[in-house]
């Protein structure tokens, strides 16, 4: 039998493996707001796993759906087969969703529900006599997830520079962030929705009639914390209507409470054309996406198409029952419990908690919105990404889990925390920055 100790067979993504397999940190339990180390001493859970983790961890209705499932149908394809709970699943997950994004294509991850929402944008602009529409427009510093449609509308540099030639006919908007004029925003920055307009300047490049659909994220989460100035995504709606453009918001982490409401597109009050999720659609409980589609692009792929299949895609566990019961579960969880609510009403608490780390050592912006919060740091000179690393290392051993992207330190706790969780985490943090050189 291999040794559990042995840590090499394991190729792990996103880390550096000599580094963590040289001074490995492993968690064995989680319950409600912490994890367990390998060592036996607690860590307070600051980033809700990893952005996903939104009603607490461990939550038993969740995990008694899925043991049930599992002893009655553990798989049912769902080509040309199917099973209850995925119909379920969907009709619940369109509910909640902004009217109208009633349709529902399930995938099990976000990099696979932005890849889907792409190829039903593109599988939209033929079915509707659009041929010509096959460009697609991302956003510098956006995040879409790693499949090769994803890296190539996404703008993170490290993402991209590795893999080579991606898809063409791919463009990017500028970004959003500006600490020049933003610094320190509390909720939406006031300066920055004229940074919509160039998308004007990519149709009078490319021609309208060469692009499909823009993807953005509402909140751009990986990249940093990156909010979107006031009316920018009514800008950039409106932009899209004019030129007959599809509109997708990327929510695999807004949704789902993380900015108080179901999702971003209901917090901003801008209604897009689909929507990306996965993250807290299970809890994290069980891997699952899902793309939710304007009734009207899914009836004209559907209605336009020869006899047959209509959209030729799709994953052997789209719908699977074990994710569509834990699915059903949570948001049964979230209603039932209020967490949409208890982020807004947390909102206020949590951006003063954000904002008092401000003159602390290192420390050049802080942003926040819903239970989202992002502290930028100075970096070390010559040593980009070094001091906010250490700080996550020190912090971990210490007892609580942060994210840190870049010089960035991104955090997104489980809607369940309590007043004395905030007051934990950032005094935890304050002599973190204290400590660190």
């Amino acid at each position: 039998m291999p040794d559990r100790n042995d840590l090499s067979a394991f190729w792990m993504p996103y880390t550096d493996n000599r580094g963590y397999k040289a001074h490995p940190r492993q968690m064995v339990a989680a319950e409600g707001m912490h994890y367990t180390a390998a060592d036996g001493h607690r860590v307070l859970d600051a980033t809700g796993g990893l952005w996903c983790v939104n009603a607490g961890h461990a939550r038993e209705p969740i995990i008694a759906a899925i043991r049930e499932t599992a002893g009655t149908l553990d798989f049912a394809p769902t080509f040309q087969l199917a099973h209850p709970l995925a119909f379920e699943a969907a009709a619940r997950l369109g509910a909640i969703m902004p009217e109208g994004l009633d349709r529902i294509f399930f995938a099990n991850s976000g990099s696979e529900a932005v890849d889907s929402a792409l190829k039903i944008a593109l599988a939209y602009q033929r079915a509707r006599g659009q041929g010509s529409r096959t460009r697609l427009i991302g956003r510098e510093r956006g995040y879409h997830g790693v499949g090769f449609g994803g890296i190539s509308v996404g703008g993170i540099l490290n993402n991209r520079r590795q893999f080579g030639t991606l898809l063409t006919g791919v463009d990017h908007l500028r970004h959003t962030h500006d600490p020049a004029s933003n610094a320190f925003s509390r909720g939406q920055p006031a300066h920055g929705a004229e940074l919509a307009d160039d998308l004007e300047r990519l149709v009078a490049l490319h021609g309208a009639d060469t692009i499909a659909a823009v993807i953005v994220e509402p909140v751009a989460g990986s990249t940093g914390v990156l909010i979107p100035p006031r009316g920018y995504l009514e800008r950039l709606r409106a932009i899209c209507d004019a030129h007959d453009i599809l509109l997708i918001f990327d929510e695999v982490i807004t949704a789902f409470g993380r900015i108080g409401k179901a999702t971003g597109a209901e917090r901003f009050g801008v209604v897009p054309d689909l929507i990306t999720m996965a993250k807290g659609l299970t809890n994290a409980a069980v891997p699952m996406g899902a793309v939710a589609v304007r009734r009207e692009i899914h009836d004209t792929v559907v209605n336009n198409s020869p006899a047959g299949i209509e959209l030729f895609h799709g994953y052997t566990y789209s719908g699977h029952p074990l994710a569509s019961a834990a699915a059903i579960a949570t948001l049964d969880l979230y209603r039932a419990e209020g967490l949409f609510e208890r982020a807004l009403d947390l909102e206020e608490y949590w951006a003063d908690a954000v904002h008092s780390l401000r003159g602390e050592p290192h420390v050049i912006d802080c942003r926040n919105i819903g239970l989202i919060g992002g502290i930028e740091l100075e970096p070390r000179p010559g040593q980009p990404t070094k001091r906010a690393m250490e700080l996550f290392h020190r912090a971990f051993d210490e007892g609580l889990l942060i994210r840190v992207t870049g010089d960035i330190i991104a955090l997104s706790p489980p809607l369940i925390l309590e007043r004395r969780h905030i007051d934990e985490i950032f005094e935890r943090l304050r002599g973190l920055l204290r400590a660190v050189a």
